[in-house]
């Protein structure tokens, strides 16, 4: 086995991968005592592509899938391209109305899985991340995400504030959610290309990432909470600029 073979665990994320990326899976481990009717439909599915299922303890599960609640299926897939500055970039001249979700050092797993699912299901491009200080997409945002992780793009980049000037230039307006900003995220016109950048748990936006935005807007909040956890701000967001698009992008 590669050192860097990848490990997704749980049903719904197994499921997503066999439909979506099946030739990326190497092996499919089922729990031996399992009487799950899914399992043994999933299990079929990759007989059908050609895969091989083994059966194995639970204790094989519990290992490999790190933590993860696996719910009696693992597999095993090859090691996914990592996408960088230049793939993002092939992207925007690909996609002829961009929308971006940047997530500015984002740390928590499950909150960057929930985060991709909702971009999935917002149909936003891509997803940009730094490579330091935040999550990387393992078998706990694969889970968390429901698949979402395999099948939107995800960019890690070296340089997070360099990559959003050369998204400037490209024509791209850079929105960041702030709390204190005097603009709300309704009266902002996001129709056209958009990236909207969120900031990571606790300190929210670095500086110079702040500094590099076009504009700051805030999600208005007339209770008395002061702030939402960043994958409930992003679903909020991103539904804004589908709702601006008339519903769809």
């Amino acid at each position: 086995m590669a050192d860097n073979d990848r490990w997704i665990a749980g049903i719904n994320a197994a499921a997503s991968v066999l439909e979506h990326e099946a030739i990326s899976v190497l092996e499919v481990m089922i729990e031996a005592r399992a009487r799950n009717p899914r399992l043994a439909e999933l299990a079929e599915r990759a007989r059908g592509e050609g895969i091989a299922v083994r059966s194995v303890g639970s204790e094989v599960l519990d290992r490999m899938s790190g933590g993860v609640r696996h719910q009696g299926i693992v597999l095993r897939c090859a090691a996914a391209r990592s996408l960088d500055e230049n793939d993002l970039m092939a992207l925007l001249e690909a996609t002829e109305r961009p929308l971006l979700l940047v997530l500015d050092g984002v740390q928590d797993p499950h909150n960057l899985g929930a985060c991709l699912r909702t971009a999935a299901a917002a149909g936003v491009t891509a997803v940009v991340i730094p490579k330091d200080k935040a999550a990387p997409v393992n078998a706990t945002v694969r889970k968390t995400s429901a698949g979402a992780a395999d099948r939107i793009p995800v960019v890690s980049v070296t340089n997070l504030a360099r990559t959003l000037k050369k998204l400037q230039e490209l024509g791209v307006w850079i929105y960041g959610l702030d709390g204190e900003a005097p603009a709300t995220i309704h009266a902002t016109d996001l129709k056209g290309n958009i990236a909207l950048v969120m900031g990571g748990e606790g300190e929210g936006m670095r500086r110079l990432t702040r500094e590099t935005c076009d504009g700051l807007v805030r999600i208005p909040m007339p209770g008395e909470m002061e702030s939402l956890n960043v994958s409930v701000a992003t679903g909020i967001a991103l539904f804004e600029v589908v709702r601006q698009r008339g519903g769809g992008l």
